[in-house]
């Protein structure tokens, strides 16, 4: 059985851990996730997307 977890979901998951653990200012947190939004409407969009299905794909062949 596959077990599949949006990236979206996954860094939002992490965000919150280090925001609960105070490793992280809701100010950087906040850069973090503009940073993340502005970058998915630019041209890196696309490399980036494929560089993290490339990465997933790899993984069980490890």
């Amino acid at each position: 059985m596959a077990l599949t977890i949006s990236l979206v979901f996954l860094f939002g998951l992490v965000l919150f851990f280090l925001l609960r653990s105070h490793s992280l200012s809701f100010g950087s947190a906040f850069t973090a996730a503009g940073f993340g939004f502005f970058l998915a409407s630019t041209g890196a969009a696309t490399p980036i997307n494929q560089l993290a299905t490339a990465v997933l794909n790899a993984i069980p062949d490890l």
